[in-house]
């Protein structure tokens, strides 16, 4: 008897120890500095002439978690900036949480972001995050910060368009809205929105989504995958667009990990990332819409 309760206190000690490591691991690898991963695009319609596009995407900054304190957002701000980016697009989940209560004081964490500089402009769409706690404080405080929020709506910045489409897993998309605003613009559509999930829905004419939201699954086990899939038995995302750079016909979607994590602060192979597309020209006529 004494010898079972050795052998079982042996095995909660080092269960304890097993679990207290993972939980340092994970928090390490939540508040990592974000990998920048970089890819190059060529769009048709581009001028010849034309210098490239540098784009950079963030996601998932979810403000009020441990893992997200304004200086960590200050030190992704600067970095982001290093690079020099011609438009920098935020898709989405600023805040963390499900309830208003706080919100409005969590958005204040916002405020690094005005430090971001881009010489075409700094652009937003609202997560589910965002939309479930206190969305009329985080466009206040992303306005304060010179970031411009786009609902289901366009601005023509030179050649191309940027399309600002609403968060699908919150019922918060209109494509249609989307597509009349970028139409009566015209250039190239370059869209953004939060959820991936959407990008088989848009028109044939665009080429590019960027997106955020999955987190590139954040707790992701070996052989099983995502831990969590999940959220009030509604699918967080199509698994097909969990992570990185997705060739659908004549379309490109890209999905970056965000820099923040979710209500949890923990993350396993599934890094924070960011990142920096460039477009380019691409001669009418070659075999495929984009290299």
């Amino acid at each position: 008897m004494l010898q079972r309760k050795r052998n079982l206190t042996a095995m909660l000690i080092v269960l304890s120890i097993g679990l207290l490591t993972a939980g340092c691991v994970g928090f390490n690898n939540a508040i990592s500095a974000p990998i920048t991963r970089e890819a190059s695009v060529a769009l048709e319609g581009l001028p010849l002439e034309a210098k490239p596009i540098r784009i950079a995407l963030l996601s998932d900054i979810h403000v009020g978690n441990l893992a997200m304190p304004p200086e960590r957002l200050a030190q992704i701000v600067a970095r982001v900036n290093a690079q020099r980016p011609d438009i920098v697009l935020l898709a989405g989940d600023f805040i963390i949480g499900e309830s208003k209560t706080g919100a409005a004081q969590r958005a204040k964490d916002l405020a690094p972001l005005a430090e971001l500089r881009a010489t075409q402009g700094v652009f937003a769409v609202l997560g589910n995050h965002d939309h479930w706690t206190d969305p009329g404080a985080v466009r206040r405080n992303l306005a304060d910060a010179g970031v411009r929020t786009l609902e289901n709506e366009a601005v023509r910045l030179g050649a191309i368009t940027i399309v600002g489409i609403g968060d699908r897993f919150s019922s918060h998309d209109d494509i249609r809205q989307a597509s009349r605003s970028a139409a009566r613009l015209g250039g190239i559509a370059v869209a953004f929105t939060h959820s991936p999930d959407l990008s088989p829905d848009l028109p044939k004419n665009f080429p590019l989504l960027l997106a955020g939201h999955t987190h590139c699954g954040q707790m992701v086990a070996p052989v099983i995958g995502p831990i969590v899939r999940y959220h009030e038995w509604k699918r967080l995302y199509d698994p097909r667009y969990r992570c990185g750079r997705i060739m659908d016909e004549g379309r490109l979607t890209f999905v970056t990990a965000g820099v923040g994590p979710g209500a949890v602060p923990l993350r396993f192979n599934a890094m924070p990332d960011w990142w920096l597309i460039e477009l380019k020209p691409r001669a009418v006529g070659t075999s495929r819409p984009m290299s």
